[in-house]
């Protein structure tokens, strides 16, 4: 006989039927209890102020338009920084001092918007609104410009350097002619090729360059982000255009890529960042946007290890994304004029692991954010 249909089962089975709406009732308010802290937790953390700076660097006199970290100083645990300002300098701070350790004038007095090491912190290149990108020689105590490249041209597009092999580098930039770009082999200053679009295709000026290969020896491939608001992909060697994609409505005013993931992302002065992909086929496609609060972005840089990227904004504020969903994780807010750029320290380290951000009002904030993630 089933227990259901003996007096205990049914005395057991009426018990059960007058409990079930309590134990119901009781399930219900532990849930809207466990919601209710939840979101009271939620709520503080919205609360809370954002965090600041760990240091920040003063004495550049000029508008903050690049940055650069080097691990490679005489203190290997302690990075070195570089920045170019309006002015035309480029300082080399010491970071453990928080103090220039060097200041370099190569550029005549005209704006500085890029500078990168070469393979070490004694060789250095930087480009300047004077057309002018300069090889540095700084080896004991050296600050002296060894060679230099005249590019004719007259924007603020950001040349690329790509390391190829042992000493030698290509270098893409925006070359004289509006809407083409040129590839030079470094040291030697051989011209490899010019990018030149298709007759018709108005694209306007190259506005933001990124030189990788897939591998080491894989062929060399740049994307361009144009005044049209594309990103093009170029395959250097051949120099043909692979795939383009209208990212923005706007020029684009910065991009960089994941070449583990083939994807990358864009931004422009409008509200929105752009992420698209590469696929086998290497064609680019779109892949998701993300509205911002807004508008205006200078500068964007993803994380050497690929988890967080950082963007520098017009509203004078740093915004934080997780890279994998683009999920917004922090607005830094300390700077009290436009962000021109943000670099992140390549640290193994992570308790050295830093960003960067320079901005118009002349000062440098340095930031240990999301050092362990």
């Amino acid at each position: 006989m089933h227990p259901w249909n003996s007096t205990v089962g049914s005395a057991s089975l009426k018990l059960m039927l007058k409990l079930l709406p309590r134990l119901f009732q009781r399930r219900i308010l532990i849930e809207d209890s466990m919601k209710s802290k939840v979101a009271s937790l939620f709520t503080a953390l919205m609360a809370l102020p954002p965090p600041d700076p760990q240091f920040v660097l003063r004495g550049t006199s000029a508008a903050v338009h690049t940055l650069y970290f080097s691990c490679g100083g005489s203190e290997p645990d302690i990075p070195l920084l570089y920045s170019g300002s309006e002015s035309g300098f480029i300082h080399v701070w010491n970071l453990r001092t928080h103090r220039v350790d060097t200041a370099l004038d190569g550029h005549g007095r005209k704006s500085v918007y890029c500078v990168e090491t070469m393979g070490g912190k004694d060789r250095l290149l930087s480009q300047g609104r004077d057309q002018r990108i300069c090889l540095w020689d700084l080896a004991e105590g050296r600050t002296s410009v060894t060679d230099s490249v005249f590019t004719e041209h007259v924007g603020f597009c950001r040349c690329s350097l790509l390391k190829v092999a042992q000493g030698r580098w290509l270098m893409a930039m925006a070359a004289r002619s509006l809407e083409e770009i040129q590839i030079l082999e470094l040291p030697s200053k051989t011209s490899v090729c010019t990018l030149k679009p298709e007759v018709g295709a108005k694209l306007g000026m190259p506005m933001c360059l990124k030189l990788w290969q897939l591998s080491c020896g894989s062929q060399p491939v740049l994307l361009a982000g144009y005044e049209d608001g594309s990103v093009v992909l170029w395959n250097v060697s051949m120099g043909k255009a692979l795939s383009q994609l209208v990212c923005h409505q706007e020029p684009v005013m910065s991009l960089d890529f994941d070449s583990e993931k083939a994807k990358g992302i864009s931004g422009s002065s409008e509200k929105v960042l752009s992420i698209w992909s590469l696929n086998e086929q290497q064609n680019l496609q779109v892949y998701k946007t993300h509205e911002l609060v807004n508008a205006g972005i200078s500068d964007i840089t993803i994380r050497p290890d690929k988890k967080i990227l950082a963007t520098a904004g017009w509203d004078h504020r740093i915004r934080i994304f997780g890279w994998k969903k683009l999920k917004p994780l922090a607005v830094l807010d300390y700077h009290t004029a436009t962000v021109h750029c943000v670099s992140f320290s390549d640290h193994s380290n992570p308790r050295e692991r830093l960003l960067a951000a320079g901005s118009k009002d002349q000062r440098i904030s340095v930031w240990s954010i999301y050092a362990q993630t």
